[in-house]
């Protein structure tokens, strides 16, 4: 299904790689090598990766072979089911709890829109009848509790918080003991996004993953990575350590509307194993969606 929000939010990245597929197939009525390396060049260009991209135009190399076609346009038909199947087929879900507390950690580095990621879920959440709690954890920025502070005034959900400095497991521990309190159905907790590579910072994620399965059995159950798109395969080595780190369930990728690095979905899914859950494309509370495989296919390549 083509929608409105993914033609507007893949329309850089349409324009670096389908229009340039457009092209490489206009050029190519028949199948030769110079058609599978340019288009190899185009893949590696939209930010698929070398190593996905390679991959990704091997297998289209064996299966027109196997499959006796000659004909470009149907090899790129062959490469949407390619990235189709490697991306699923299923709309990755929440792993909501069931009349009980679900708690989601959320975690990434400054500036990729942690906070306004972690504000947009939970306007989503509550508009589907959810009570939500937010922990601002981020206790290093107070410019980060502030701007929680006035997001969940204007979406109207309940914020525990903390002195600027303050132990963020400290902050964790008393969201969590609020929202059993007061019956909550969901706990977001927001974390310290310094520099991925700084070793306390992991340690310090991974101290408040602990209290959080303490005091909560099976806590958190949900912890989310946001990256920023537009630093294309930067984000996957973000990735690669705070999975090594924390242990990602899912993965939060906005801006994907001001980036012409879309296409970094694809080696997401095929180099890490962690779904794309929420993507965000826009700047208004509305703007983080769901992420669906199939739609997001289906839009790149109409």
């Amino acid at each position: 299904m083509i929608i409105d929000y993914l033609i507007k939010g893949l329309a850089k990245t349409r324009t670096g790689l389908v229009d340039r597929i457009e092209m490489l197939v206009s050029g190519y009525k028949k199948l030769d090598d110079s058609f599978f390396e340019e288009l190899e060049e185009i893949l590696i260009q939209a930010d698929l990766g070398v190593q996905t991209s390679m991959d990704l135009v091997e297998t289209l190399r064996i299966k027109t072979k196997e499959s006796k076609i000659e004909v470009a346009h149907e090899a790129i038909a062959m490469l949407k089911k390619q990235i189709q199947q490697m991306l699923g087929d299923d709309n990755p879900s929440m792993n909501l709890q069931k009349d009980a507390l679900t708690v989601i950690l959320v975690v990434g580095v400054n500036g990729a829109g942690k906070t306004t990621s972690i504000a947009k879920m939970a306007y989503q959440l509550k508009e589907q009848g959810n009570k939500v709690i937010l922990a601002a954890g981020d206790t290093f920025r107070a410019a980060a509790t502030e701007q929680l502070e006035k997001w969940s005034q204007d979406i109207g959900v309940s914020l525990i918080k903390q002195k600027e400095g303050a132990d963020p497991a400290a902050v964790a521990y008393d969201a969590l003991q609020s929202a059993i309190a007061k019956k909550a159905d969901v706990l977001i907790v927001d974390t310290a996004g310094r520099l991925h590579t700084k070793i306390n910072l992991m340690e310090e994620i991974k101290k408040i993953k602990r209290v959080l399965e303490r005091e909560l059995p099976g806590a958190p159950h949900e912890t989310l990575l946001v990256l920023d798109a537009s630093t294309g395969q930067n984000a996957i080595e973000q990735a690669k350590l705070f999975n090594k780190a924390t242990g990602i369930t899912g993965i939060v990728l906005t801006k994907l509307d001001g980036s012409a690095k879309g296409g970094i979905v694809i080696p997401i899914a095929d180099r890490l194993d962690i779904p794309v859950k929420w993507i965000g494309v826009g700047e208004n509370k509305e703007d983080l969606k769901p992420f669906n495989p199939k739609d997001y296919t289906d839009t790149l390549f109409s």
